[in-house]
């Protein structure tokens, strides 16, 4: 009889425990970000502001949009663009280059070829002159595992304008 009190007992204080705690559930992974998800504000001629969202991930591939498309000759390989950027790093939200700060356009030379990232000599083909374009261009096309400042594997999100193409 004893043993049957000591059982409903234990029946009893297992009943009224707290339950066991449950592993916190892991946060829904973000989507991977669109061109349409980073603002760009200012209009060509003048320094664009940058804003790289929070709520979504660098894409994996190069990404262009005309923001503004130029009404000048077209930029094709071998062309010959000077162009004024502004540089945002992913990572960090951190404007890193300019050319405005120098105040003088930055000449691509031999596009296709010419000694810039891959994401550049790709991105800028088919921009008219007048015009201004995203890119954002990720690690593997920019400078991978890191090179000239840019941290590891950083995807970098510019704005592009081709003030004059030859």
């Amino acid at each position: 009889m004893r043993s049957l009190a000591v059982l409903g007992l234990l029946v009893v204080l297992a009943a009224c425990s707290s339950p066991a705690p449950q592993p916190a559930a892991a946060p829904a992974p973000r989507p991977v970000c669109t061109v349409d998800d980073i603002g760009v504000a200012g209009d060509p001629g003048t320094k664009p502001t940058i804003t790289v969202p929070d709520t979504c991930t660098p894409p994996p591939q190069l990404l262009s949009k005309d923001l503004v498309v130029g009404s000048g000759p077209e930029v094709v390989l071998g062309s010959t663009v000077q162009t004024q950027y502004d540089l945002v790093t992913w990572s960090d939200k951190r404007e890193l280059d300019a050319s405005w700060f120098r105040g003088e356009t930055f000449p691509l030379e031999n596009v296709g070829d010419a000694p810039v990232i891959d994401g550049w000599n790709e991105g800028v083909v088919g921009m008219r002159e007048g015009g201004r374009r995203l890119l954002v261009i990720p690690p593997d096309k920019a400078y991978g595992p890191g090179g000239r400042g840019i941290a590891p594997n950083e995807t970098l999100v510019f704005v592009v304008d081709a003030v004059q193409v030859s």
